[in-house]
């Protein structure tokens, strides 16, 4: 992980996000800690991601997210070099989805 990140304000932000239970309970909080802005942009790089790891071409993925190609650049280069985050909670929402509805294909690849 990024070492410039590793701080004591960092880790009581993680902390607070850990002890969220919902999805309600994540609106009330990220609306009061990001903008709007700030919160699309986050879940547009989310959406990517998993555009990317479902094969998506750069084309596909701009024409429906409304992502820049720099953007998608970006989360690219997370995936293939960064810390794991992203395919560590796309494996862990594909288990989940499994357990939750037996028999139905994970909407995205696990590798």
């Amino acid at each position: 992980m990024n070492k410039k990140i590793r701080t004591e304000a960092v880790d009581h932000l993680f902390q607070a996000v850990l002890t969220l239970r919902t999805s309600e309970e994540c609106y009330r909080f990220f609306e009061d800690v990001c903008t709007v802005n700030e919160l699309l942009s986050l879940s547009q790089r989310y959406e990517v991601a998993k555009m990317l790891r479902n094969k998506k071409t750069y084309l596909e993925i701009a024409e429906t997210t409304g992502a820049s190609t720099a953007t998608i650049s970006r989360v690219n280069r997370s995936l293939n070099y960064g810390s794991d985050g992203y395919d560590m909670v796309f494996a862990r929402l594909a288990k989940q989805e499994a357990a939750e509805a037996p028999g139905k294909e994970p909407d995205v690849e696990v590798e």
